[in-house]
């Protein structure tokens, strides 16, 4: 029972992070044309799909997004194995709660790469094949400054960017569970330092004092 409490919290976040990609993939148009806003201009719905790593980086080659699947596909058979191992070791409740929340993201975004290039048929036009080239879909976006950058900064001098990423459930699970580690690691990596048992004093008889010079009593 004890094992099963914290899988469940990474079954229940795969379960809304799908069913709130399903819900934006069916019911809303991408790209700015359907964009809604939720708190004014600052935090909005914002539909699109992103074919590689946070925050729209890809692998150069034609098999990058494969590697990158099966990457995350050995990840997460880590990272479950690693919550079953903290669970089995009685670790802080925090950090498994937070392990889980992890895992339940990773598998979130995996459910993607591996399927949806099949299922929403939302590979790249150029991918060797549906199976494992599917882009995660993303839909949060926190509009907190977005422009064309001065041109000397280096690398991304010049180009159009926005400040904060759009995100789903999945990364929002995966960033809460790190960020709550990095924050009490010191409470979460604690050892436990088992004292000795306190010795038994022995008692030790002094012999009786001798005076010096004096005869030894005759017993007789």
């Amino acid at each position: 029972m004890r094992y099963f409490q914290y899988y469940l919290i990474s079954f229940v976040v795969i379960g809304i992070d799908q069913a709130v990609k399903m819900l934006v993939h069916f019911n809303m148009e991408m790209g700015v044309a359907g964009q809604i806003h939720l708190i004014d201009d600052i935090f909005k719905l914002h539909y699109l799909t992103n074919p590689g790593m946070a925050f729209g980086m890809e692998l150069g080659s034609d098999y990058g997004k494969l590697f990158l699947t099966l990457f995350r596909l050995v990840a997460m058979g880590g990272i479950s194995y690693y919550l079953y191992l903290l669970i089995h070791k009685k670790i802080h409740r925090g950090l498994i709660f937070c392990v889980a929340l992890i895992l339940g993201g990773a598998v979130g975004n995996v459910i993607d790469s591996t399927f949806y290039g099949v299922l929403l048929d939302n590979a790249p036009y150029n991918a060797a094949s549906p199976w494992f080239h599917g882009q995660v879909i993303d839909m949060f976006y926190i509009d907190i400054w977005e422009g064309r950058l001065p041109a000397w900064i280096p690398f991304w001098g010049g180009q159009y960017m926005a400040l904060w990423p759009v995100f789903n459930i999945a990364d929002s699970s995966i960033f809460i569970g790190v960020s709550i580690i990095l924050i009490f690691q010191k409470h979460f990596f604690v050892e436990k330092v088992i004292d000795a048992p306190a010795e038994t004093p022995v008692e030790i008889n002094d012999p009786e004092p001798v005076s010096v010079g004096s005869e030894p009593e005759n017993p007789s």
